[in-house]
């Protein structure tokens, strides 16, 4: 009995130094990175952002009448500018001018009978009768007549022309009228700055056509929803353009001041991206290992960014070297 005793003791004295052995050899085995590190202190910035887009027309109006048939005549060319209220088309005149005359004998008859009725000669109902046919003429010639003699509903110029003198109307637009004397954008602006973008701020625009001038604009509408896939909200923004150096179509990068702010910058090249997607992230030395965060990027420095995330505040330690090597969790050890 007590030989077994010993032999039992003696198997589990070894198991033990094989254990210890082996969580020995782990601890030594565990891998361990070599970073540099940088402490991140809060900054203040002149908060501005830069958004690139397409001019387009103020007002854009496609000549479409609603009255189908033959063009007579056509007042303009593209290029050409025109004033509000000038001619751009005639439509064929025949039904406008017989409506005309159909409404000069209703006002003719409708006179006769008012006359009749105060005389006592005619009933109301027959001064009622004539008087409404009279007002729904009335009410046909001025639609024949907007639709027969197109003008122009705004001052702009002739951007497109799809038909000829004398040819058959069907629907598609006779011509664009497009205002340029004051043209609109629409900028996609990340929704981190949505509380800081109100209507009427004022931004600069640029554009390598005149490398030497920034153009003054406006907010017109910030639009009130983000979007869920680009997670950026819109806004219209409006550009005199008195002296028509801008146009339509021309690719500008406008420029909005958001004023002063305080934030955490850091090194351009210690933000990490996910493969296959526009995630970023970077990498904390929480307690010597290695931790980390998602973050969104903000405004660029030259070789530094705006980062944020909860995680992301004043005194944490991030690792600026040796960052690619890294995995959630590792062990780092800081060289100087």
């Amino acid at each position: 009995m007590k030989k077994i005793m010993i032999i039992a003791l003696a198997v589990l004295s070894m198991a033990g130094c094989t254990k210890k052995t082996e969580n020995t050899d782990a601890a030594a085995d565990e891998r361990v990175e070599q970073v540099r590190t940088t402490v991140l202190h809060t900054r203040e910035i002149q908060r501005e952002i830069s958004i690139s887009t397409n001019l387009q027309g103020y007002l854009t109006q496609n000549v479409a009448p609603s009255l189908t048939g033959k063009i007579e005549h056509i007042f303009c060319e593209v290029g050409d500018k025109k004033q509000q209220g000038q001619m751009l088309v005639r439509m064929d005149q025949t039904q406008y001018k017989t409506t005309k005359i159909t409404m000069g004998n209703l006002e003719i008859e409708k006179n006769r009978i008012e006359q009749l009725l105060k005389s006592g000669s005619a009933t109301q109902q027959q001064y009622d009768q004539i008087s409404m046919q009279y007002n729904q003429t009335k009410e046909q010639l001025e639609f024949l007549e907007q639709n027969t003699y197109v003008k122009a509903p705004f001052s702009g110029v002739i951007s497109a022309k799809t038909y000829e003198d004398g040819e058959l109307y069907s629907g598609q637009p006779i011509v664009v009228l497009t205002q340029i004397n004051k043209l609109k954008a629409l900028v996609a602006v990340p929704e981190t700055y949505f509380p800081l973008v109100k209507k009427g701020m004022s931004l600069t625009l640029t554009t390598d056509i005149y490398p030497d001038k920034v153009f003054p604009a406006t907010i017109e509408v910030v639009y009130p929803t983000i979007d869920a896939s680009s997670h950026t909200f819109q806004c219209k923004i409006v550009i005199p353009n008195q002296k028509e150096l801008l146009r339509p179509g021309m690719y500008v990068t406008t420029t909005l001041g958001l004023g002063k702010a305080k934030t955490i910058v850091a090194p351009y090249q210690a933000v990490e991206k996910l493969v296959g997607a526009n995630d970023r992230y970077v990498f904390l030395n929480e307690g010597g290992r290695a931790k980390r965060v998602a973050v969104t990027l903000g405004q660029r420095f030259d070789q530094d960014i705006e980062i944020i995330a909860p995680e992301i505040v004043e005194g944490v330690e991030m690792v600026t070297t040796g960052q690619h090597k890294l995995v959630d969790g590792v062990k780092l050890n800081v060289v100087e």
